[in-house]
């Protein structure tokens, strides 16, 4: 099946400079949307030039800098049709040991920063009357972790979030939905491991831990989240919004 609904529409990508971030950024290009993918100027540093996309600097957090950066793409694009937030980043400490500073940057960037960027994006589709968003979320927003407490909580709160601006713009033809990637072969992931071993261990699972294995048996390629975000922006998921897509190999062990 090819997926349609990109062909010369302008996209707009938060979190552009990430492994999935990079991903949807090249997926949109190739099927043929005219893309502004933005980043902090030292994640998007040496990220790949490619036809049809154009590199923006972007803090989420500041939302002065967000409608600016929207602003620009649309006089550069045209109205925007498809808005992607894939922005994250990811604190491993115990709750217990989460300085209310590190806690307030997770929330910042994870969920308020999802706040500022699709709702920024909602008003927008809603005047056109047309549109899509889609959040980058985590399987973690499904089921308590250890030892990265404030991450899962951001997460949940960005679905919950995406949910809830998908029923206000859904009267005005836009859709919202969520893809919800368990472990992704990303900078982030890789982070986590202390040894070669880490891929293996990961696939694994560790019942100390509470943490199931992929049933799968493999790690997400970031090009397996991007394939997820363009199904749900596409014409084929028009009747699909406020849905959690997990892509997770099964390692919640739900759908």
């Amino acid at each position: 099946m090819q997926l349609t609904g990109f062909e010369g529409q302008a996209a707009f990508v938060a979190g552009a400079g990430g492994g999935v971030g990079r991903a949807v950024t090249a997926l949109l290009a190739e099927a043929g949307a005219r893309v502004m993918a933005t980043d902090l100027p030292g994640v998007m540093g040496d990220a790949p030039q490619r036809p049809g996309v154009t590199w923006a600097p972007l803090d989420v957090t500041d939302a002065e800098a967000v409608e600016a950066a929207l602003e620009a793409a649309e006089q550069a694009l045209g109205p925007i049709r498809h808005g992607i937030f894939c922005s994250g980043i990811l604190q491993t400490q115990s709750l217990l040991d989460t300085s209310a500073e590190d806690w307030r940057r997770v929330i910042e960037v994870n969920l308020t920063g999802g706040f500022t960027v699709c709702t920024a994006l909602g008003r927008r589709m809603a005047a056109q009357g047309a549109g899509g968003i889609v959040a980058v979320g985590s399987n973690a927003a499904g089921i308590p972790r250890l030892g990265m407490g404030a991450y899962p909580a951001s997460k949940a709160g960005l679905h919950m979030l995406i949910r809830c601006l998908g029923l206000e713009l859904a009267p005005h033809g836009v859709r919202c939905n969520i893809v919800a990637p368990g472990s992704t072969l990303t900078p982030m992931l890789r982070g986590m491991w202390a040894d070669p071993s880490g891929a293996e261990a990961t696939i694994a699972g560790n019942l100390a831990t509470h943490r199931t294995g992929i049933p799968l048996g493999k790690l997400a390629r970031p090009e397996d989240i991007g394939q997820s975000v363009l199904f749900l922006l596409s014409d084929q998921a028009g009747h699909v919004t406020m849905a959690d897509l997990y892509v997770d190999g099964g390692a919640t062990l739900r759908g």
